[in-house]
Formats: C-alpha cells, structure tokens, sequence
C-alpha cells in the first residue's frame, strides 16, 4: 500500500486548496480511505473519510460545508477540496487507509492503518 499526498501550500484565510492522493498497490473499490491532520503540538484528526464501495462520506463538524472528499475512479486517486479555510486548518495532512475497514465513519473514529506521507497546508494573511 501506498500513499501519496499533494497540493499543499501557503493560502490566506477563505481561499481554497485541493489536496490530492494518488494510491497504489490496492484499488479504491472496497476499503474506506480518508484525509487527516495533524497541527504542531496537537493529536492527529480526522477531517474526511469515504466509503469506496458505496460513495458514502463522513465529515467532523469542523469541517461540514467546507471540506470535501471525493475520488477519480479510472485514477485512484482521491481528493480533498478545501474551501472558505481558516488559520486553524494550519496542518499537515495525510492520506490514510486500512484495507480491512469498509466504513467511512468507523475509518475516521477508529484510526486508519496505513498511512502517506503528508503535505503542509499553511493558512495566514
């Protein structure tokens, strides 16, 4: 499994971003996959995650309305568009997935198994 994070940056406060991940060694059509983050001195969260066999998301409250997770199946590559971004968003972001684990909801609560390298998002005027 392998997993590959781009698309961050430096952004001002309500600009957007779209994080990339392109997979491999696996196929997104059963396994939950989704983006999470962690900013300096906090516990890494969870800010998407995404059911591949039924398209169904799950989004914390920090993030409903202004994030979101979506695939390119002829790609393998899913994304992260985030929108209207706030300094508190400053992290790094990892794609991650655990192939055992169908469920959006539980792939966000429980912690994923594997994980990408990250790629920083930086959100300051």
């Amino acid at each position: 499994v392998q997993l590959q994070a781009s698309g961050g940056g430096l952004v001002k406060p309500g600009e957007s971003l779209r994080l990339s991940c392109e997979a491999s060694g696996f196929t997104l059509n059963r396994p939950a996959i989704g983006w999470f983050r962690q900013a300096p001195g906090k516990e890494r969260e969870a800010v998407s995650c995404l059911s591949t066999n039924n398209d169904i998301t799950y989004y914390p409250d920090f993030v409903k309305g202004r994030f979101t997770i979506s695939r390119d199946k002829t790609k393998n590559v899913i994304y992260l568009q985030m929108d209207n971004l706030r300094p508190e968003d400053t992290a790094i972001y990892y794609c991650a997935t655990d192939l055992g684990q169908a469920s959006s909801y539980a792939l966000c609560h429980n912690g994923p198994r594997d994980w990408g390298k990250g790629t920083l998002v930086t959100v300051s005027s």
